[in-house]
């Protein structure tokens, strides 16, 4: 048995239920999901989502990567390959640790996967703009996206001002903040406030948050007015 005494784990507040960061990304006519976590499962039945057009990757790390096996589902129920867009280095990464649904003789019900390599240049899944980021995890190269007026980023612990120009103007953005002592790879508490301040986003919402951040209800008071710490089935809408 594996048993957990923290106070976030143990906490009744939905707030502190964390699974793994990713997004659904949804107009009237397109629907694709940032990043496949090893909970993709579980957020896909959640969100009851029956259609699926596309995964965006933001880089080839498991906790980001490794639920993309279930998207069989939707190969059996669209009858046709998933669109699968990613930077090279996690095409690499996809094709090594899901070889099978690579090789020549495939076994019946693997993934059926359509790789299409994102080289910087913006981009239209469906009706949905959409502007890749490269960000900074330590010394791996992560994607972000924009999608009109969103901006996400996770797992990210630098921004290159060239980058941050595609960023500003975002009405909404969401950054990572793993916690507040300092990470080798990850923004703390304090650096992605003022990244997102000094872009001058008017509304930030801290995702891929370490239960060492604490608890929802006393975090989230302390911050700045425009900023909140997001929360598994957050929902933003945008006209």
């Amino acid at each position: 048995m594996i048993g957990c005494n923290c106070a976030v784990c143990l906490s009744t507040d939905k707030k502190d239920k964390r699974l793994r960061s990713s997004i659904l990304v949804q107009s009237a006519n397109t629907t694709f999901v940032v990043d496949t976590t090893p909970d993709f499962r579980y957020q896909m039945l959640r969100a009851g989502v029956k259609k699926l057009d596309a995964v965006l990757f933001t880089h080839p790390h498991k906790d980001h990567v490794a639920g993309l096996d279930d998207i069989r589902a939707y190969n059996y129920l669209q009858q046709k390959p998933m669109e699968v867009f990613a930077n090279s280095l996690t095409e690499e990464a996809i094709k090594r640790e899901f070889a099978y649904a690579f090789s020549d003789k495939k076994y019946p019900g693997v993934p059926d996967i359509n790789l299409n390599t994102i080289n910087g240049k913006p981009f239209y899944i469906g009706d949905i703009p959409v502007i890749p980021i490269e960000v900074w995890h330590h010394r791996m190269p992560v994607l972000g996206f924009r999608f009109g007026k969103f901006t996400y980023i996770t797992d990210a612990n630098r921004i290159e001002e060239e980058e941050k120009q595609k960023i500003r103007g975002s009405e909404v953005a969401v950054l990572n903040a793993l916690r507040r002592e300092k990470h080798i790879s990850h923004y703390t508490l304090d650096e992605a406030i003022t990244e997102v301040q000094g872009m001058g986003i008017p509304k930030s919402y801290f995702t891929h948050v370490s239960h060492q951040l604490g608890l929802y209800s006393e975090v989230n008071p302390t911050l700045p007015i425009g900023i909140e710490l997001a929360w598994d089935g957050l929902e933003l809408s945008f006209k």
